[in-house]
């Protein structure tokens, strides 16, 4: 018998390769705003913040304001990008997915995402269908590494954390699994090293996500 009876999962880096189109837009939105353009490893470094805390910590004088402000003009950006840039899975990822559905895991999502462009994002790379929650940054009032993302799943699906797993591919991710009291297991093909991740010091430690099916 399995060990997790429910699983939270990270979106981007995680289930689906988003670093193109995040670096892609992040960069058009400091251009537009008049900004100094980051490198994409700045930019890999802040993915999975809140998208306006991404903005404050590439620019620590930054206003409040102004950050939310960038966050918008992002989004605009994003909308225009996604019909050239589509994210993909990252390989594995369906093959693990459908293995752990057709064993009766049930699966969420929580994520510094919006719910809109997550619940769109799964539909269009068609696995939107394994996941019985989905929880974005605007569903929740404290962003991660803060629990309530995790812990608002796991009453609604009415599991213990004891019996959930969270995977992520960040260090925060991590974190916010820890704090809910879960399990974890980081994934080293998303935005972190694996370095990073082993500092973060995860339950678990896969490679490809096709891995996890034998863990739980």
């Amino acid at each position: 018998m399995s060990k997790f009876r429910h699983i939270v999962f990270d979106f981007d880096g995680t289930i689906a390769d988003t670093s193109r189109i995040i670096i892609a837009t992040m960069q058009a939105t400091m251009r537009e705003r008049q900004l100094r353009v980051a490198t994409p490893q700045e930019i890999k470094q802040v993915i999975g913040l809140p998208l306006n805390e991404c903005f404050l910590h590439i620019y620590p004088g930054m206003s409040e304001m102004e950050s939310l402000d960038c966050a918008s003009t992002y989004c605009d950006i994003f909308d225009i990008n996604k019909t050239r840039l589509t994210p993909s899975l990252f390989p594995g990822v369906k093959e693990a997915l459908e293995a752990l559905s057709q064993r009766g895991t049930t699966m969420s999502v929580a994520s510094s995402r919006g719910h809109g462009s997550l619940v769109e994002l799964l539909e269009m790379m068609g696995v939107e269908q394994h996941f019985a929650m989905v929880v974005g940054v605007d569903n929740v009032d404290h962003a991660k590494p803060h629990p309530e993302a995790v812990l608002t799943i796991l009453r609604a699906m009415h599991v213990g954390a004891s019996e959930s797993l969270m995977v992520g591919d960040m260090p925060v991710d991590i974190a916010m699994g820890k704090n809910a009291g879960t399990e974890t297991c980081a994934v080293t093909y998303g935005n972190s090293s694996r370095e990073q991740l082993q500092e973060s010091k995860p339950t678990f430690l896969i490679d490809d996500m096709r891995e996890l099916v034998s863990l739980v």
